[in-house]
Formats: structure tokens, sequence, C-alpha cells
């Protein structure tokens, strides 16, 4: 029945086999370079994607979106992400918010913004790791939200928020004085709040991620997304939630390895390499299509999300170095894609990294087993 439904997906240029789908691949990996100039950002790359129908991905057919089944979303984000990494993780974030919004039991937030966010008349992004992963060890919330007429108060800092500059609404959350939580939509036009400065990363600066601080910011009862309630993230999960983060590094490594083997035609005897690296490559997006739909399904996966994240941040890495080495010292030179590729992959060791995960890798680089 899922192939079936891939196929059909196919047929209507939204899977990733699909024509429209391919000239997209092409058009987004042609502009990936641009990206490395300084104050880039991801907004043509977007733009591109609208033309292709990428916007209306996993929205109701009713607010004028394409519906479509989890495990194909993933599978599309692989293939966005091998072709331009930076350009999928600005839509991953973006899709974030979106299916967060769909997933809401607030009838009239969904009946207002869902057809605007199909059409892309709105960008949308997330910044909700402060209450997942970042700044988990301080004993105070990063955003506190105190009740207020017919709203509430948000006030603090959101540490991490991508492309909010090119964003109208960005979907945070915030902690109340009971310990209880609320995801809601901050305008960023709103005069009380300030959108940071994106720092200089080390791969992925045309995200423009940086911080967002709500100073006493006032958000309306029709703009909660979800709560008030204990551990918001996970009672208003929706979507493909954390093995999105895995499906980009396994397409983050597809394209590296798509490269080496152009290294592969001028020197055979680096398929020793590369083919295992590719068996590998698939083994873990099946991985990850086999996880969302036994979570789809409501059913137990027979591997869990950190298992498939650790396997797919070893794979990133480890083909981009490959690449790097495959390509001599040409590889080392500013702009070739080797140097990139290494430098993209560093990204899944702190993105939305749960703490299992790291360690794994920790334990993977000191050599330690069991």
């Amino acid at each position: 029945m899922h192939a079936d439904a891939s196929r059909q997906n196919d047929a209507r240029g939204d899977g990733p086999a699909s024509e429209r789908f391919a000239r997209l691949h092409q058009e987004l990996r042609s502009h990936t370079a641009e990206l490395e100039e300084a104050d880039a950002s991801c907004a043509a790359q977007l733009d591109r994607m609208v033309t292709a129908g990428v916007m209306k991905w996993g929205i109701p057919a009713q607010f004028g979106g394409q519906e479509m089944s989890a495990a194909d979303q993933v599978a599309n984000f692989e293939r966005l992400a091998a072709a331009c990494l930076v350009s999928a993780f600005v839509l991953s974030q973006r899709n974030a918010a979106v299916s967060r919004i769909v997933a809401s039991n607030h009838e009239p937030l969904r009946a207002d913004l869902l057809p605007k966010l199909a059409a892309h008349e709105l960008m949308t992004t997330v910044g909700i790791s402060h209450l997942t992963t970042s700044r988990q060890h301080l004993g105070r919330p990063s955003v506190s939200v105190t009740p207020h007429r017919d709203g509430y108060l948000f006030d603090g800092e959101v540490p991490w928020v991508t492309a909010a500059s090119i964003s109208d609404l960005v979907l945070t959350g915030g902690t109340l004085s009971d310990g209880r939580q609320l995801l809601a939509l901050v305008p960023t036009d709103d005069p009380t709040v300030t959108v940071g400065a994106a720092p200089p990363l080390l791969a992925l600066n045309a995200s423009q991620t940086g911080s967002l601080s709500p100073a006493r910011t006032f958000v309306g009862r029709e703009r909660i997304v979800a709560g008030p309630i204990e551990g918001v993230i996970k009672a208003a999960s929706g979507g493909t939630g954390s093995v999105t983060t895995s499906a980009l590094a396994v397409g983050a490594a597809a394209g590296v390895l798509e490269h080496f083997a152009r290294e592969v035609e001028k020197r055979p005897e680096l398929a020793e390499i590369a083919e295992p690296l590719a068996a590998e490559r698939a083994a873990i997006s099946q991985a990850i299509r086999e996880h969302v739909e036994a979570t789809s399904a409501e059913r137990a996966p027979s591997e869990s999300s950190e298992s498939i994240r650790h396997r797919a941040n070893s794979l990133v890495l480890r083909a981009s170095q490959a690449y790097l080495a495959a390509s001599k010292g040409a590889g080392f030179v500013k702009g070739h894609p080797a140097e990139r590729a290494v430098r993209e992959a560093m990204f899944f060791l702190v993105w939305s990294c749960p703490q299992p995960v790291v360690n794994a890798a920790l334990r993977q680089f000191a050599c330690l087993t069991g």
C-alpha cells in the first residue's frame, strides 16, 4: 500500500522519483554553492520549492495542501538534503511548525493559517530546542509565560531559531510558573520581539540561525497552538518527529556519495570504499521508513529513533571525510564540495541531538564499545 501511495505521489509530481522533483533537485544543487556567500539566505531556494509545490506537503487538502504519508515526506526530505542541505534544513524547521499547526485542536487557527501556509503567503519556523535539548541544565526556564487578559506574556530568549529574519511567525514555547508549558505563534514584526543577528557558524550560515527574544510579548489565545499542559512537546508532537533529523543526515550522505561517485569513475579502486557506504545509506534510509510507518500505525518500531540517529550521524561524518580524503588536496580548498561536506556533516553532532546520541558519538570517537 505504501509503495502504491509513493507511485501516486510520483504521478502527481510530488514524489522523489517524479520528473518535477528531479528538476527541483537539479535546480537546488546548482545553486548550493551560492549559499556559502556572505549574508546569503535560502529565500530563493524556497521560491524554487514553492514552484515545485513543496510548501503544500503535509497540509490537508481541505486547506489547499497536498496530503502525503509521513514516510513519503521523510523520503522527500532525504532527496532535498542530497541536493542542498541548508535549504532542506530551513524547510524542515518550517514544516516542523506547520505539522504542529496541523495537529492542533484549535480549529480557527488551522482554518486561518493553513491555507496561507500552503500558498506560501506566510513563512513560519520553529524555535523549541529550549524545551527539549538546549539549556536544559539551567535551573530556570529560558522563556517564561504569564497569563495576561485573554492571552499570555512571553519573556526570555529562544536560543536557536532558523530563518527568523525571513519568517512572519515563529512557533515557540514557554513555561508557566506552575511548570506547565504551551506552544504559540509569535509574530516577528511585534515591536517587543528582537530577532538576534545570526552568529557565524561552521556551516549552514544561509539558514540565518540565531536567537529570538520576546520581551513581555503578548500572544492572544487565538495564536496558541497547544497547551498549557505538562510536557507540551511530547503531548503535541505531530508530524514525523525526530527521525526527520536522521533523514536529513542520510540525505546529506547521499549527496556526498553522488560526488564521491565521480571520483570512482576516475579511480575505480575507490569503489571498494564507496559501495559499502552506499549500501549503508540505503539500509539506514529503509530503517527510517520502517520506523515512520510503524509509529504512524501506532506500532512499536523495531529500532529506536536514537539508534537510527546515531547510525545516520556516523554515516554522514564518515562519508564526508572519505570524500575529502579521496579528493586529496583539491578537496581541502575552500569552495570545493568536499570541504563543505565535512563542515556540514559536523552540524548533525549538535542539531537536536539527544544526550544518548551524543554519548554514543563520544564513545565511538574514543573507540569504546559496549
